[in-house]
């Protein structure tokens, strides 16, 4: 009609928002800005923390910072994995040494608890009454029981042991006593540290040949054996290198000189109360997640290996605890890092590791402050390296649906 207005598809379009409004509604955006803001306040935070602790200590007179590292420390330590001496060494050296003697404890704690856990938690499914019970028994008493008094009992009972001129001798070189465990302990020399590294390459080898003979049997079906590269390069070749070195391995023999030994390694009462209520306490924890991992399997698995003849530790070694890994390692992790933090405990029984070397590093300079501020990096640094490792141990054991 003439008198109808001409309008065109230009005029229909709505307005244009603003863009403030449209960034607004962008959920990645307000993500973004919700980050930036907490960010923001967490720096505020710390940086009002710092400002005032500064303002208090300059108030009282009490000096900062980390140079009493370099200066002699004087803080007699029994157990060193590095030579240390309190007269001439300085306290970031003795505070070397705690970081050394508490990762000494983590290390062999966790492996120790792991093989213990793994027993005692596959012996509570077993059918045969006495055993189940008795490792239930084990489980339930231990778990109840608080670490600290378990670290006093094996304390005090290794405290009860005859002294050195009375010592239990095993063989001709191994001698207990309360002052601990003495036996043979290999004298360094150059050539032994250079067939270790070989040791250490060869593994190495050894790992990259499985995973590229891995490979080559995912993409065409033949299988490359793995054992006689790593036998040849983990035993044969640094055999054949330590004897061309002239086998220098001598052994420092532990001897008894009037009131104590002399040489040797030494497993002091303190250094296996603290090993002993760890693993057991810990392995009571890890028993339960190693049943629980292996009742969460489905039963048609054991029935299906069973159908084909397999026994039974063949079908719980090579089945049903590779499924069960994927229950087992996230709790597993969470025991690690409480073993590792347990482990501070040691003070009690006066084994010096970081917690007892720093406390008395502050004690004697006064910066509280910093030696805390150490402890807790350095079991933040535990921490977050096992939390890594299992993570990523967790993800390559992951079942992927293809």
């Amino acid at each position: 009609m003439s008198g109808t207005p001409d309008i065109s598809h230009s005029d229909l379009r709505p307005p244009p928002r603003p863009r403030m409004r449209f960034a607004l509604s962008d959920p990645r955006f307000r993500g973004l800005v919700w980050q930036v803001a907490i960010l923001g306040l967490v720096g505020f935070v710390g940086w009002f923390l710092v400002r005032t602790t500064n303002i208090n200590l300059d108030h009282r007179h009490i000096a900062t910072g980390f140079g009493f590292l370099d200066r002699v420390a004087g803080i007699p330590i029994t157990e060193t994995l590095v030579p240390y001496d309190p007269g001439k060494d300085v306290y970031g050296r003795a505070i070397l040494i705690g970081i050394l003697n508490t990762l000494r404890v983590a290390v062999i704690g966790i492996v120790l608890a792991t093989l213990l856990g793994t027993v005692i938690g596959i012996g509570r499914l077993s059918p045969n009454w006495l055993l189940a019970k008795l490792t239930a028994g084990y489980v339930e008493t231990l778990r109840d029981i608080p670490l600290l008094l378990q670290l006093l009992f094996w304390y005090t009972l290794l405290q009860g042991l005859p002294p050195p001129k009375q010592a239990f001798q095993i063989g001709e070189s191994f001698f207990l006593s309360n002052r601990g465990i003495k036996y043979p302990w290999p004298v360094w020399t150059p050539e032994l540290g250079w067939t270790l590294m070989a040791v250490a390459i060869g593994i190495v080898v050894t790992l990259i040949w499985r995973r590229q003979a891995r490979s080559i049997h995912n993409a065409t079906g033949r299988r490359l054996a793995v054992w006689p590269v790593g036998v040849g390069a983990i035993l044969i070749a640094p055999t054949a290198l330590f004897i061309a070195f002239g086998a220098p391995l001598t052994f420092d023999v532990p001897a008894l000189r009037g009131f104590n030994f002399v040489g040797g390694g030494l497993l002091g009462p303190e250094l296996g109360a603290l090993l002993t209520g760890l693993v057991i306490y810990s392995s009571s924890y890890i028993a339960e997640i190693v049943r629980a991992g292996i009742e969460a399997v489905p039963k048609g698995q054991w029935e299906a290996g069973g159908a084909l003849g397999l026994r039974r530790g063949i079908l719980l070694r090579r089945i049903v605890i590779p499924q069960a890994l994927r229950v087992i390692v996230p709790p597993l992790t969470s025991q690690y890092l409480n073993l590792v933090k347990n482990s501070s405990l040691a003070i009690a029984i006066g084994y010096q590791d970081i917690v007892s070397v720093a406390s008395t590093t502050f004690s004697q300079t006064g910066q509280a402050i910093e030696g805390i501020l150490i402890i807790m990096l350095v079991y933040l640094a535990f921490s977050l390296s096992i939390s890594l490792f299992m993570n990523w141990y967790n993800a390559r054991i992951t079942l992927v649906e293809r």
